[in-house]
């Protein structure tokens, strides 16, 4: 993120600060005033300042009486009647130039010489900033990728075959905190904190699928915005899979929308799968506990999203900062640079975060929150007893003047700028003393309890204006009574904006006639003189034309009133389709639609501009409902902020509010004398220890028969730990026919992994494998794996390449298994009862080549049609971009070197029956030492098929990020149902819930259709022999060659050296022997000497 103010400190974000124009330009000279560069803008306020000051004196009076007669008759060149000669016309022009800035300096002084003694503690904010420059969010430069990207089209226009539709994880708990945070970025109104919207949380389930997880679920507008977006979200073809934390009245409604709702808390956490999603939503702060989670693997490269809507992790910032919690910001910063990208609904938020800004802050603008406040406001009050109340006349003209919000705590910079804007209008209007035309000035801004009523009175008493005639409003106060009671809203901000002020829509939504500055932002949804009327910031004589058309004998005009009247019906749904849109091209460019995904519509099909009011207003009586906003809901306190303070900051504390806003720390605080007593007590301590230990030393021991130390020293190397020792689970397998091996990679998944004599860990990641369990080291046992390219290419294959290299010295039973944690991640995992009825099958049926599999491939039918059987290399073709029968025939023919126009693809039946998925399958051990073998010359094929093409690091298997990062493993998954089927073994599903078992594909109908030639276990050897002989003599077939580093380099050769370097190693020991003999003889026994 860069702000033009600097506001970031982080080292990402750059300040940077851009000029509104050169007309309105400022620098500072000595003193301290500011001075314009370019006189010319002046010539619009020469009456403003002609008019300051005003003195009473008659006698000035009739002096100024008796010049203006003698200039009207001799002209202007009567007061320099050297004038007439040329050079005399350049010291007049110089003159005048000179005069005429003076008096602008003297007129900018008046006015902001009283701010600036006020506005001298604001100094960060201000830091960089002069007046008429502009301060601006820039996303950083991972947001800048997605801002720019042009989404899917690119993908559109390319061919594809999918199924199902894009996943997506939504994690938010709703919370809210009804207060103002004392950093000073946003208003509060009865319980609605302006800046805190509710976060956009969805997951989305249709045809990209989608998760999300709701909080509470209550009915306010935050719940409004989102079913808005998920709604039209939907439209375009996501499917939401929704959780929910809590239970709401809005139940009902997401219930409809999702098909059904899953409560979720911090248990259930651990137990998702997030990988089967195209990407994560989180939608609050709150909701962190999900992004710890994501912060280990194999969960890191999944997108995600995080929209954050509260603030009251920004208001703890600054106490971290000045308690020095550096380990508490850093925690924060490291989970907020997890996400993709970080979303706010508006652009003063990457303003608060900027200390935790990585260069993926993001912004979508765009909530109902506001409409929702002033129609509730309107509905429990009365404009008049708010007007009485306020010490208002019946006949005042109420001008209410508000601002940016960037200078919540700070009156100075931004308003001094805006009452030299207006000052003509001020000093036009405000003088007026009639009974039926008084007009009051009400500048909404700062804190009304930090004296900047004080400073506008002294501005006003300065430019001459009534007393009265100007008021100050905090914004720390009930803003929206201000709103309600004002006739006239005049946005006077000379700070250019890039999304819609909130305090305007308020206005709007109350019906109040709106007079703003022709910004760009603004001219893009109001239109002038039908919603509201814009002035140029330059030109007074503009905002004096604007201001009266507004006016008609000092009341309201019928075209103020139908501005009003247009301006409400415009504030209701002012950014919804923004928002809508922004959503749905936000997630185009950020998450990955894996090839089996079918693609969401465009954007351009999203029409809807409103939000879904009337879903919410059949569901729950609008009016009855805003009444009884104020309860525990708005006052309840995010609780996952002070979860990790009270977690990491190791203290015992507590936080108060306090009228101003506020937030204090008690602390227990530790004296002088507590420290006294606790170093006393630790010095006793000391010196009583040192004393036992002397004691110890001096006193006499029996050390003990010889023989007794001698059997405890034996025990105690016993007890030590070994390599080779057995541990408790190589214990509880002692007699299982069978070990399955669980694959994994990372810490995220350890929830998913068995326990017990049956199951055994797998792990391809050093770093995450488990440590209290005896899990195999892949690593350690392939060091491919160390290679991070091809661990990620295999996948779980290369956990079975590190298993099936030198097999015996880790797996010497009869079966073998592998599972990948992804079956438990998925509900497709062995039960209890399963497992019984598998180890009872396998030792009743001990013989025979035989695959249990209990983890198969979907092929759902409904989603493509009713087809009566799907084929097998069409799926395949669905999961890898449609390359997958180009990429197995290509590399079959070279692994057998057929020839160009010999027929590679083995037929697979279309006889409806199940496939293997999942790397879920136990089989005999030598059928699987046989399959690696078969599987170690597949991969090298297809690694030197693509090394060896032209479009050499492009992965022509997948479309996606993430199935380019794992480019061989959706085909390697499969690769077990071709060799099984055509090497003649029985393929048997086992249901893993009931555990019944039925045999597919049986072998009577794979007649005519196997290529058993191709995959006899003789003629794999003599291949594999080939390779091995190859590898041993360095005749490498190209230089990065993958076959001899996927597992042992074995041939006929190879035993040979090993039995001969056998033989010479008896041999040798044997003539060591005779020569040793042979001395002894020679020269008898000689015992070495002692002591030596």
């Amino acid at each position: 993120m860069e702000l033009s103010m600097g506001l970031s400190r982080n080292a990402e974000s750059q300040p940077e600060i851009d000029d509104a124009g050169s007309d309105i330009g400022f620098h500072a000279i000595r003193g301290g005033f500011p001075f314009k560069r370019n006189p010319g803008h002046y010539r619009h306020r020469g009456s403003f300042d002609r008019q300051l000051p005003r003195s009473n004196n008659s006698s000035n009076s009739s002096s100024r009486s008796h010049l203006h007669n003698r200039l009207t008759r001799k002209g202007l060149l009567w007061l320099f009647p050297f004038s007439k000669s040329k050079s005399g016309f350049y010291v007049l022009i110089i003159a005048v130039v000179f005069l005429f800035a003076l008096a602008s300096m003297v007129m900018q002084n008046t006015i902001t010489s009283v701010f600036r003694q006020r506005g001298e503690h604001g100094g960060y904010v201000r830091d960089g900033l002069r007046f008429g420059t502009t301060l601006r969010f820039v996303p950083g430069r991972v947001s800048q990728r997605f801002l720019s990207g042009d989404g899917l089209d690119r993908v559109r226009s390319q061919p594809r075959l999918a199924i199902r539709a894009p996943r997506i994880a939504l994690s938010r708990k709703v919370g809210w905190e009804n207060r103002v945070v004392a950093v000073g970025w946003g208003w509060s109104v009865e319980g609605f904190s302006k800046w805190p919207y509710f976060p956009y949380e969805e997951a989305l389930d249709t045809c990209p699928w989608t998760k999300k997880i709701l909080g509470h679920m209550k009915m306010d507008p935050q719940s409004l915005m989102l079913v808005t977006v998920i709604q039209n979200l939907q439209k375009l073809g996501y499917v939401f899979k929704i959780f929910a934390v809590g239970h709401g009245k809005a139940h009902s409604i997401w219930e409809n929308i999702g098909g059904g709702i899953s409560p979720l808390g911090t248990a259930q956490q651990g137990l998702i799968d997030w990988s089967i999603f195209e990407g994560i939503i989180v939608g609050s702060l709150e909701a962190k506990e999900a992004i710890s989670s994501l912060m280990q693997e194999p969960f890191c490269s999944i997108p995600l999203i995080w929209i954050i809507q509260e603030d009251s992790l920004s208001s703890r910032l600054p106490v971290y900062e000045q308690m020095g919690w550096e380990h508490l910001v850093s925690h924060w910063r490291r989970a907020f640079s997890r996400a993709s990208v970080v979303v706010f609904p508006d652009f003063t938020y990457p303003m608060l975060y900027s200390e935790l800004d990585t260069g993926n802050f993001f912004v979508i603008p765009g909530s109902p929150v506001d409409v929702w406040a002033a129609e509730r406001y309107s509905k429990t009050h009365a404009k008049d007893q708010l007007r009485e109340l306020s010490g208002f006349g019946e006949n005042d003209m109420v001008v209410l003047v508000v601002g940016s919000s960037v200078f919540y705590d700070d009156l100075s910079w931004d308003y001094a700028v805006a009452m030299h804007s207006i000052g003509p209008l001020l000093t036009k209007y405000a003088r007026r003393s009639d009974a039926n035309e008084s007009f009051k000035f009400v500048f909404l801004c700062g804190n009304s309890t930090d004296g900047s009523d004080d400073a506008l009175q002294e501005v006003a008493s300065r430019l001459g204006l009534p007393h009265g005639s100007i008021r100050h409003y905090g914004l720390n106060g009930d803003v929206n009574s201000m709103l309600l009671m004002a006739d006239i809203i005049l946005y006077g901000s000379a700070q250019e904006v890039q999304g819609f002020p909130p305090l305007l829509i308020r206005a709007m939504t109350f019906e109040i006639p709106v007079i703003a500055p022709d910004f760009p932002v603004l001219k893009k949804y109001i239109v002038d003189g039908v919603h509201g009327i814009f002035f140029s910031k330059q030109n007074p004589e503009a905002l004096m034309n604007a201001f009266s058309l507004l006016l008609s004998n000092g009341r309201l005009s019928k075209f103020a009133n139908a501005i009003a009247s247009s301006g409400r019906r415009l504030a209701k749904n002012v950014l919804a389709l923004d928002c809508i849109t922004g959503y749905a091209r936000l997630l185009e460019n950020v998450l990955s639609f894996p090839s089996d995904t079918l693609l969401p519509g465009p954007v351009s099909q999203i029409q809807q501009g409103s939000w879904e009011w009337n879903l919410f207003q059949h569901k729950v009586n609008l009016d009855i409902h805003l009444s009884n906003m104020d309860g525990s809901f708005f006052n309840e306190k995010p609780s996952i902020v002070y979860a990790v303070e009270h977690e990491l900051a190791g203290l015992n504390y507590s936080t108060s509010i306090f009228e101003n806003e506020t937030e204090v720390r008690l602390h227990d605080e530790l004296t002088e004398l507590d420290w006294d007593v606790l170093r006393e007590i630790e010095i006793s301590e000391e010196n009583e220890m040192f004393e036992i230990e002397e004691v110890e030393e001096r006193t006499e021991k029996d050390v003990g028969v010889w023989d007794n130390i001698y059997r405890n020293a034996r025990k105690s190397e016993k007890l030590k730990f070994e390599v080779n020792e057995r541990d408790e689970g190589e214990l509880e397998r002692t007699g299982q026919p069978v070990c399955i091996y669980e694959i994994y990679n990372g810490a995220g998944v350890w929830p998913f992994l068995h326990h017990g004599a049956l199951y055994r860990g797998l792990s391809l990641s050093r770093r995450g494998q488990r440590q209290s369990s005896d899990d195999v080291d892949a690593v350690g046992r392939l060091p491919l794996l160390n290679d991070t390219f091809y661990q990620e290419i295999l996948c779980e294959m290369g956990g079975m390449f590190a298993i099936a290299n030198k097999v015996d010295s880790i797996h010497r039973r009869p079966w073998i298994g592998f599972q990948s944690w992804r079956a438990a991640g998925r509900k497709v995992a062995l039960t209890a009862k399963a497992e019984k009825v598998l180890e009872q099958t396998m030792q009743e049926n001990s013989r025979g080549d035989v695959i249990y599999f209990w983890g198969h491939l979907d092929m759902d039918r409904s989603i493509i049609g009713n087809h009566n059987a799907i084929s097998f290399w069409f799926m395949c073709d669905i999961l890898n971009v449609g390359n997958c029968r180009t990429v197995f025939q290509d590399g079959f023919r070279r692994m057998y070197a057929l020839p160009p126009d010999a027929e590679a693809l083995p037929p697979m039946p279309e006889d409806g029956g199940y496939w293997s998925a999942l790397h879920s399958w136990v089989m005999p051990t030598p059928s699987f030492l046989e399959f690696i073998m078969f599987s170690r010359m597949f991969v090298d094929s297809i690694d030197a098929v693509h090394r060896d093409s032209s479009q050499y690091g492009l992965c022509l298997l997948g479309s996606s990020e993430i199935e380019k990062k794992h480019c061989y493993c959706r085909v390697l998954e499969l690769l077990i149902n071709v060799w099984a089927y055509h090497s003649a073994r029985r393929m048997v599903y086992i249901n893993p819930n009931t555990g019944s078992m039925e045999e597919q594909h049986p072998l009577e109908q794979r007649k005519g259709f196997m290529w058993a030639k191709y995959f006899k276990f003789s003629l794999l050897k003599s291949m594999d022999e080939d390779l091995a002989e190859a590898a041993d003599d360095g005749d490498h077939p190209r230089e990065m060659w993958l076959w001899p580093m996927t597992g042992e380099v074995h041939w006929h050769g190879v035993y040979e050296r090993e039995r001969e370097e056998r033989y010479r190693l008896k041999m040798d020991k044997k003539r060591k022997t005779k020569e040793k003999l042979f001395d002894r003889m020679k020269h008898g026994y000689k015992q070495k000497s002692l002591g030596r």
